[in-house]
């Protein structure tokens, strides 16, 4: 098995992992006993765990190897969630959340991507990154959507025999199972995954640092309203405003991903044609108008067909900004680009579940969907203006 194929392999597992905890750690949360906001705050410990891991990854990750850093960020994601599963003090699950980078998203945007993504240029040319970038993110989409499949495992257990409670603690117990099977497919990268890494970092070109300067602070933004918008926070309102049962939420978020995985290699074939920023943004804003009409659906089916709508557009700007971003930096450059673009993303998604707990808590459900269309649409037109005249080799 080639280097790309290990990491998809290891991407794949991972991804499973986080589509199962993105339905179910929400409920499980709330099965606990424990309020909407302190949902809120246990998840926003994960990002901040997250966003930490990946600071770490982004300046010492080169240092340490990119093999060893996945390795260890896979066992430290493993334990997290055994943690999280064994215990129920809120504290725990917290400081557990925290360390095990458990996030309740339904996906990963955090060391680990940063490392696989600062590898992968070099197993592939310019004409094939966006391209190969594309093939991941459908790896990624289809453990997702799989993951967000085996949600329905709480229902089976209980239909077994088993308490409830205990139920959705098998299925926090499969997550870290299936992340730490993860781990021998990065156990085997072979050296030409460290292309361009070093154990002493160097110094970003002046084009480089400009470039990531404005692109940060529009993924800050982005990455706010992306924030509002995790797994566990869409799964507790489609079980609150609509009473969607784990079932239901589970095949919902099954065809979600389907649409995603389509839309990436949708995504690769349109960046050929009209370009990679172009396609970043003609594809998102339609995708956040139509999350706004969400919380009108007169009916779960309806508010489930806008979702399945939604979310063939929302995910085309991630094989192609991932691309861009590698493409316009030096590879030597990569790692330093991959993490700070992703601490950005990460930092502004740490405050938005707490915040979206309170105003759930004290305005209403719909709110964070609202809010998170209008910081979208705003980043997209900001991401247009500020970066439609810089291109990458391959549109030059």
């Amino acid at each position: 098995m080639s280097d790309r194929g290990r990491i998809y392999a290891g991407s794949f597992l991972r991804a499973l992992a986080n589509g199962l905890a993105g339905v179910v750690f929400g409920i499980y949360i709330a099965k606990l006993g424990h309020s909407v906001v302190v949902l809120g705050l246990v998840l926003s410990a994960g990002l901040a765990g997250a966003t930490l891991a990946t600071v770490l990854a982004t300046f010492q990750g080169d240092r340490l190897g990119r093999r060893r850093s996945l390795i260890v960020l896979g066992v430290l994601s493993a334990a997290g969630g055994a943690v999280a599963a064994l215990f129920t003090d809120p504290n725990v699950i917290a400081a557990a959340a925290f360390i095990g980078m458990l996030t309740g998203m339904g996906k990963d945007r955090g060391a680990m991507l940063v490392m696989e993504s600062a590898s992968l240029p070099s197993t592939t040319d310019h004409a094939g990154r966006t391209r190969v970038f594309a093939w991941h993110a459908v790896m990624q989409d289809a453990g997702q959507a799989f993951g967000g499949l085996l949600a329905v495992l709480p229902t089976l257990l209980r239909e077994a025999g088993v308490a409830e409670l205990d139920s959705y603690r098998a299925a926090i117990l499969l997550y870290a199972l299936l992340t730490a099977a993860s781990l021998p497919f990065y156990a085997r990268l072979s050296p030409a995954a460290e292309q361009g890494a070093s154990a002493r970092r160097a110094p970003l070109s002046p084009r480089s640092r400009s470039i990531l300067w404005r692109i940060c602070a529009l993924f800050a933004l982005d990455g706010i309203g992306g924030g509002f918008l995790g797994s566990a926070l869409f799964s507790y309102f489609f079980f609150a405003w609509f009473g969607a049962s784990e079932a239901q939420i589970a095949a919902l978020f099954l065809g979600g991903k389907v649409m995603s995985a389509g839309s990436h290699l949708a995504a690769a074939w349109l960046a050929k044609r009209i370009g990679l920023v172009n396609t970043m943004v003609f594809t998102h804003i339609p995708s956040s108008l139509i999350l706004v009409a969400i919380p009108f659906a007169g009916s779960f089916g309806a508010a489930a067909l806008l979702y399945l709508l939604r979310e063939g557009l929302a995910e085309m700007d991630v094989p192609t900004r991932t691309s861009y971003v590698m493409a316009v930096v030096a590879p030597e450059e990569r790692t330093m680009a991959s993490g700070v673009t992703g601490i950005a993303r990460l930092a502004s998604w740490t405050v938005a579940p707490a915040v979206a707990g309170v105003t759930i808590q004290a305005v209403s459900l719909a709110t964070p969907l609202f809010v998170a269309a209008g910081l979208k649409i705003t980043y997209d037109v900001l991401l247009y203006f500020a970066f439609r005249k810089v291109k990458p080799p391959e549109e030059r």
